[in-house]
């Protein structure tokens, strides 16, 4: 009874859900399809985020060579796996699991292709970075499936893929500070996590159904964002009978001007007229991008 106390008390202002959306299906890329919740017209910057996909791949579509500046992609694979590849010479293959946070910084020039056959799903978030870390130098952190931070108490089982939840942290540093755990509650489970005031944050629902913020709230099911309101942290209930999975994105707002122009984002148009210039001229960061192109995107038969 004691316990049960506790956790009662643990969240003195729980956020309750302000807006919701249903993620419908769109084409992107070269034939994928994609699930866009946040940069789509409703919705076209949630600060710090400026996008969050649920893809769904079956080669030989893809992603091929595209080129990005100014923010952080964290590709987070549900299922199957991709091949990306870049003009650093940067290579590899994440698969179920696995996770791949990408600092663009002043510029990359990369491919994102299926790496098995049958269906490839995953989750890709962009991360907008400050002005003072925009045209830094482009970094990788990746952690594979088996290496990432896990706690399970109570019905709750959590992946910590930034921040902290259940006592274990992730080793992911982020630039713009910045939550990601993917919960997955089994039947009867509840749920409390601190969120930090100051933050944003929303949940995506990836399966079951789930009561968030308030039991009163009606269930949200699977492909729905929830924008968060204010508060300490979150509130969540599986009163189904089947497993309910969903992440919980948190983010300090950068409170600064935003100029997007599809894969570049900056502050001002002027930076962005500049970044088109550097990518069009191979200069500033684009240089190695003159004469590359991925062994997945010379394949493509044209």
């Amino acid at each position: 009874m004691h316990d049960q106390k506790e956790s009662c008390n643990l969240l003195k202002e729980p956020r309750l859900v302000v807006r919701k959306f249903l993620a419908r299906p769109q084409h992107e890329g070269l034939g994928a399809i994609v699930r866009r919740s946040i940069g789509r017209f409703e919705l076209k910057y949630f600060d710090p985020f400026l996008v969050l996909d649920e893809f769904s791949v079956t080669a030989p579509a893809g992603f091929p060579d595209h080129p990005h500046r100014g923010f952080e992609t964290v590709t987070y694979m549900l299922q199957g796996s991709f091949t990306h590849e870049d003009f650093e010479g940067h290579k590899g293959t994440i698969g179920a699991g696995d996770l791949q946070w990408m600092t663009a910084g002043r510029g990359i020039v990369h491919s994102e292709m299926p790496a098995a056959q049958g269906t490839q799903k995953g989750l890709q978030l962009w991360i907008n970075l400050s002005s003072k870390h925009k045209m830094i130098e482009p970094r990788y952190q990746e952690i594979l499936s088996k290496d990432v931070a896990e706690a399970i108490k109570d019905g709750i089982k959590v992946r910590v893929i930034a921040g902290e939840a259940l006592g274990t942290k992730s080793p992911i540093y982020t630039r713009t500070p910045t939550m990601y755990l993917d919960f997955t509650l089994k039947p009867g489970a509840h749920l409390q996590q601190p969120v930090p005031i100051s933050w944003n944050a929303f949940i995506y629902v990836l399966e079951g159904e789930g009561i968030f913020g308030n039991t009163k709230s009606s269930p949200t099911a699977a492909h729905h964002l929830l924008l968060l309101g204010t508060g300490d942290g979150l509130e969540v209930w599986n009163k189904s009978s089947k497993p309910l999975r969903f992440i919980l994105v948190g983010g300090e707002p950068l409170g600064e001007p935003l100029v997007q122009f599809g894969p570049f984002v900056m502050n001002t148009q002027e930076e962005i007229d500049q970044t088109i210039d550097d990518f069009e001229n191979y200069v500033n960061g684009f240089e190695k991008a003159r004469h590359w192109r991925s062994e997945s995107n010379l394949s493509l038969d044209y």
